[in-house]
């Protein structure tokens, strides 16, 4: 197997990983209305799985951190030059480098760290600080609010669904599991907007956050509403982890031109 089939494996891997987040942030939510984001969630799965799971998860999380970002890069999932897909590769972009971070995180745990504070509120909190910092946030807000528009557009269209095997593509349950998760997450983006927009506005790095922060401030039913949504998603990667079409990165031609410069 070469390096290209290893990563695509790999990746795989991530996709199972990502589901398994979400379907832990959405087991909490609905089961003890707990709000976590996938964070939250890594630390809860290091409890109660040990060294060797957030060893997968971590190596799963880096592959799909990796391929996105390559994605981002090369365009190597086809969206296009066009506005449409320029903003999927925008998205792809952020998606690796969140992937990454969070595998990062993952390794922190497995070294006995504790995951503390909110990305986004800490990230208002350092914007702030500089000067015009609220600009700052106040672009952020906009940057989630056009992604959590984008997630909306893909639940509505079904988009998505040109990713996987044609006929598992054709299953009315995963068309819908893939559209309520997309749904799910794309509310979830417009509502960290609209806290990271108050903060801007405010200057109050607190009422800013993530997801956990939005799964916290949303009422019930809304809260719980978002938690199904979510678990559809978490369910819908398992299904990606599977049956996606996935384009190799050219990491061999990459290592061959490498070292063909020494």
């Amino acid at each position: 197997m070469n390096a290209n089939s290893r990563l695509t494996a790999l990746t795989r891997i991530g996709f199972a990983t990502r589901g398994l987040l979400y379907l832990v942030i959405a087991f909490l939510i609905l089961r003890t209305g707990r709000a976590e984001d996938p964070s939250g969630a890594i630390e809860y799965l290091g409890r109660g799985g040990g060294q060797i799971l957030l060893g997968i998860i971590a190596v799963g999380l880096v592959a799909y951190g990796v391929w996105r970002l390559a994605d981002a890069a090369l365009d190597i999932e086809r969206h296009g030059t066009d506005r449409k897909g320029v903003m999927e590769r925008v998205g792809a972009g952020v998606s690796g480098a969140v992937h990454l971070f969070l595998a990062w995180q993952a390794v922190a745990v497995m070294r006995g760290a504790a995951l503390s504070g909110d990305g986004t509120r800490e990230g208002a909190r350092t914007a702030l600080q500089l000067p015009g910092g609220w600009a700052l946030v106040l672009v952020g807000a906009v940057v989630l609010a056009a992604l959590g528009a984008v997630q909306l557009v893909k639940a509505t269209k079904g988009s998505f669904l040109r990713y996987l095997d044609a006929s598992v593509a054709r299953q009315r349950w995963v068309q819908w599991s893939g559209r309520a998760g997309y749904a799910a997450r794309g509310l979830v983006f417009l509502v960290s907007g609209y806290l990271l927009a108050r903060a801007g506005i405010e200057e109050q790095a607190g009422e800013a956050g993530g997801m956990a922060r939005v799964l916290s401030w949303l009422t019930n039913p809304f809260d719980l509403i978002v938690g199904a949504g979510l678990l559809a998603f978490g369910l819908f990667s398992l299904v990606e982890a599977r049956y996606r079409r996935l384009h190799d990165v050219p990491v061999d031609a990459a290592i061959r031109r490498a070292t063909s410069w020494h």
